[in-house]
């Protein structure tokens, strides 16, 4: 019997790194829905707000498919972070030289499911 996957939202090509996404995802992962939303609408940093919209848009969607859920009744399962591609730009220096700075990249996953009474 297959496993219940939840209900997913993707934001891809995100211009912030993977690793700034990383620390605010880890503060909300396997937290209840309101609560999870409570902390990022209150966390400073960029991939908070990045964060939000992507776990909102998975209970947006998990609320659509099943009208019997309430968003009491979810909890934030998964949060994936993983790298995209990486914007490569020179930066002239002095005595003819360059450094290379890279714009990195985020993907983020997020998988809401309902609360079960186990």
């Amino acid at each position: 019997m297959a496993e219940k996957t939840g209900y997913k939202a993707h934001a891809r090509y995100l211009l912030v790194s993977p690793f700034k996404v990383r620390r605010v995802a880890n503060v909300v992962r396997r937290k209840p829905y309101s609560e999870a939303i409570a902390i990022l609408e209150n966390a400073p940093q960029k991939s908070a707000k990045l964060l939000k919209k992507v776990i909102q848009s998975a209970a947006a969607n998990a609320l659509y498919q099943n009208k019997n859920l309430d968003e009491d009744m979810l909890f934030v399962r998964d949060l994936q972070v993983n790298e995209g591609p990486q914007v490569k730009r020179m930066w002239f220096r002095a005595r003819g030289r360059a450094d290379l700075i890279l714009k990195r990249m985020s993907h983020i996953t997020a998988v809401v499911d309902e609360i079960t009474g186990e």
